[in-house]
């Protein structure tokens, strides 16, 4: 052996040199070996430390992996030098994950639910004709098709509430049982005159009918142009989108009222004066309406007021005066809270529509409240539309809020003994 050993000196220090020569590349050894051996080395040495160590992960994942067994953790897992090849032919910035196999089923997947939010409420067949020798529109409520199921049996009770706005007058149709396809083929006349017809509009709501509770709305159909399918001098079919709603948005009348303000003696005088075009709250097609005031003061009522009963009538007329004392001072944090409101005998009375006056108010209530200001002692008229009292109920509450974690504000002087 020792011989051997000392015969072969050459050999071994040829294969050392051989290894110093490949790991300083030397162009003794053709391109092509240094290459393939440089990978091998590098693909061994990569190796190496994937299975002695774990990737750099984050603290919520690190807080994750210390509540699993040691032969649960996944970092020291050797998937083969293929693994390492595609690696290398494809790096990405998030590692194993390759963002691009995924897009085609993340903007699927989007697409699907944009489509999904729209909700379908089916369609309307309807025709127009206008009646010269009678001065009127005859609308004829022909069929509804695809109608959402309202009913936990899978269907719904439809029927058709008609307007031509902005007259109140209302048309209804037939309740249809247990169907999603219903043909109504129901004519209703609306008198109109044929200059008018430019700027009316007809309004369609479809509702499910329920015995027992309110019912349910499907969705709703606003015709504005009524001459942009022809003339209207003979019958015209229409077809038109269920557009999706909860609640009817026709038009809920008009109130006119007017400001006054005294500084020298305190005194805030609001009168109401008429209300117009109000939605029909009773079955005989009109409503007794009042109108009830209330004194805000940073979300607090101080004070509540109302005028007498109209009854039967949807342009009612007041033309009285409601009068709250308001000291200088404190008229920055007090605003009106007016409520147009349908009388009822028997159960609770119904909002008809709301709206609010006051610095803090929206749209023309700030403007009409700080034209009274500008002109005291003069009395300011203007006409409001009235809103759903969802909405105002809503913003009242958000208001009461923010002010009940802020405090009070000074409150007005009781009115005076008379």
């Amino acid at each position: 052996m020792a011989t051997e050993k000392v015969k072969d000196p050459v050999g071994s220090m040829g294969f050392l040199e051989a290894a110093v020569k490949i790991s300083h590349t030397s162009p003794d050894i053709p391109a092509d070996v240094q290459l393939s051996m440089r990978e091998h080395f590098l693909r061994r040495t990569q190796r190496m430390q994937r299975q002695t160590t774990e990737p750099a992960s984050s603290t919520r994942h690190n807080s994750f992996k210390r509540h699993l067994p040691r032969q649960m953790q996944v970092g020291s897992l050797d998937l083969g030098n293929d693994y390492m090849v595609d690696r290398e032919e494809k790096p990405t910035s998030l590692g194993r994950i390759q963002p691009e196999l995924y897009q085609q089923k993340a903007s699927e997947s989007e697409e699907s639910s944009k489509n999904g939010g729209e909700k379908n409420c089916g369609r309307i067949n309807f025709s127009l004709k206008y009646d010269y020798e009678n001065e009127a529109l005859l609308v004829n409520i022909l069929r509804a098709v695809d109608l959402p199921a309202k009913d936990l049996c899978g269907t719904s009770d439809p029927y058709v509430k008609v307007y031509l706005l902005p007259d109140r007058k209302k048309f209804q149709t037939r309740v249809h049982r247990k169907t999603l396809n219903p043909t109504f083929s129901e004519s209703f006349q609306f008198p109109v005159p044929y200059d008018e017809l430019p700027v009316r509009k007809l309004h369609m709501s479809v509702f499910d009918f329920d015995r027992f509770s309110r019912h349910d709305m499907i969705g709703e159909v606003v015709l504005e142009n009524l001459f942009e399918m022809s003339d209207l001098s003979r019958e015209t079919n229409i077809w038109r989108d269920i557009q999706y709603a909860t609640s009817e948005s026709v038009d809920l009348g008009e109130i006119m009222f007017s400001l006054c303000y005294l500084p020298t003696a305190g005194r805030l005088t609001l009168t109401v004066i008429k209300c117009r075009n109000l939605k029909a709250m009773d079955i005989t097609g009109y409503s007794d309406p009042y109108v009830k005031v209330s004194l805000i003061c940073d979300g607090r009522r101080l004070k509540k007021k109302k005028t007498s009963i109209k009854k039967n009538t949807l342009n009612p007329t007041y033309n009285e005066a409601i009068i709250f004392d308001i000291p200088p001072d404190s008229m920055d944090h007090v605003s009106l809270h007016i409520s147009v409101m349908d009388y009822d005998l028997v159960g609770h009375n119904e909002i008809i529509g709301v709206m609010r006056v006051g610095s803090h108010a929206e749209g023309l209530g700030r403007d009409h409240w700080n034209e009274m200001l500008a002109y005291p002692r003069k009395p300011i008229a203007h006409w409001h539309p009235l809103l759903e009292s969802k909405k105002s109920e809503k913003e009242w509450k958000a208001r009461t809020a923010s002010f009940d974690s802020q405090g009070s504000c000074p409150s007005p002087r009781p009115p005076a003994s008379p």
